[in-house]
C-alpha cells in the first residue's frame, strides 16, 4: 500500500505537469492569434463593417480560424461580423448532426447549404480517378452563391502555411509556372474577396490546436476518392526538408513576399525588350562575372516561430 507522502508526491507531479500543459496550450492560443491577426493586418483582409463567410468543412484547419476569428473579433478595434457555412454535399456516412450541433453550443450564426454534388461527382468521373478536382469547382460555385444570398462581403477559408507552399511546389514542378495561393485575391467569377487568415500559420499548430480544443473532426475521405499524390509527395519532401535542413521551409516561404522580376524571367513581368543600359548605377543590376552571393536575408522575413 502506498504511504501518504507518495500519494503527495504523485499528486503534486500530476498537478505540475497539468500547469506545465495549460500553460503550452495559452501560448499555442496566444501565437495563432498573434499569426492570424498579422496576416489579417498585413494584407488588409478585414474592414470595418465586414460580413465574413468561413467555409468550414468539419477539418482541423477551419475549425481553427472559426475560433481564432472568434477570439480576434472580441479584441479587434473593428467591427465584423462572422458566419459559418458548411456544405453538406451528400457524401455517404456524413454526420449531418455534428456541425450544426457544434455551431449551436457555439452560438455563431452558420448556414448548412445541402447540395448533392457526390452524385454528379461519381456520374461524371470514371471509377478509381480522382474527384477533387470536379468536386472543387462545383464545391466553389455554390459557396460563391451562398456568399451573396447571405451578403458576406469577404469568404474566409482556412489554407495555412503549409497549404501554400505546397501549391507553390505542385504548380513550379508539375505546371511549369511560379505561382502559389495568395492569402486575399479577387474570386475568379471577379465577384468575391477570397482570404486566408492562416496563411502564416504552420499545419503542426493548426493539428495540435484542434486536440486542445477537441474539436469534433469529420474525416475528408468520406467519398472513398484517392488522395492527391502530387500534393502528398510535395508535403514529404517539405517535412523531410524541416527535418533535416531547419530554417530552409521557412526562407522558402519569407521569399514569396520577396520577389525581384528583373532577376526572373518573365518578360511579361518585366521590360527585358526595352531595357538599355542608362550609365546609371544600379545596386539590383547583374553583378555580371561573380558568382551572386546567397545569403538569409536579415529583414523582411516573416516570423514564424515563437519567440
Amino acid at each position: 500500500m502506498a504511504r501518504p507522502a507518495d500519494l503527495e508526491e504523485v499528486a503534486a507531479a500530476a498537478d505540475k505537469k497539468a500547469d506545465k500543459q495549460a500553460y503550452e496550450n495559452n501560448k499555442l492560443h496566444k501565437r495563432l492569434c498573434r499569426l492570424v491577426g498579422q496576416a489579417i493586418g498585413d494584407f488588409n483582409m478585414i474592414e470595418d463593417g465586414d460580413k465574413v463567410m468561413v467555409c468550414l468543412s468539419g477539418g482541423k484547419d477551419s475549425y481553427a480560424l472559426l475560433d481564432i476569428l472568434m477570439t480576434l473579433r472580441e479584441r479587434a478595434p473593428i467591427h465584423f461580423d462572422i458566419v459559418a457555412v458548411n456544405l453538406d454535399q451528400k457524401q455517404p456516412n456524413f454526420p449531418a448532426d455534428v456541425l450544426p450541433a457544434y455551431l449551436e453550443k457555439l452560438g455563431i450564426p452558420f448556414h448548412i447549404e445541402n447540395q448533392d454534388t457526390y452524385s454528379i461527382v461519381k456520374r461524371l468521373i470514371p471509377e478509381g480517378k480522382t474527384t477533387c478536382s470536379l468536386c472543387s469547382r462545383l464545391r466553389r460555385g455554390i459557396l460563391y452563391r451562398v456568399a451573396d444570398e447571405l451578403g458576406c462581403t469577404k469568404i474566409a477559408l482556412g489554407h495555412h502555411r503549409d497549404d501554400i507552399l505546397e501549391t507553390f511546389f505542385l504548380n513550379m514542378f508539375f505546371g511549369a509556372k511560379i505561382k502559389g495561393m495568395p492569402a486575399k485575391l479577387v474570386s475568379d467569377d471577379g465577384k468575391h474577396v477570397v482570404i486566408r487568415p492562416l496563411a502564416y500559420v504552420k499545419e503542426a499548430d493548426t493539428e495540435r490546436y484542434a486536440e486542445v480544443k477537441e474539436f469534433p473532426i469529420i474525416p475528408c475521405d468520406l467519398c472513398g476518392s484517392q488522395e492527391n499524390l502530387q500534393r502528398k509527395q510535395i508535403k514529404a519532401m517539405l517535412r523531410d526538408w524541416e527535418k533535416k535542413y531547419p530554417g530552409r521551409v521557412e526562407n522558402i516561404f519569407s521569399s514569396l513576399s520577396t520577389v525581384v522580376p528583373s532577376h526572373l524571367m518573365d518578360r511579361d513581368m518585366f521590360g527585358f525588350t526595352d531595357l538599355k543600359a542608362d550609365g546609371v548605377a544600379n545596386p539590383a543590376g547583374d553583378i555580371a562575372f561573380d558568382e551572386e552571393p546567397c545569403s538569409t536575408p536579415a529583414t523582411g522575413t516573416i516570423p514564424l516561430q515563437p519567440l
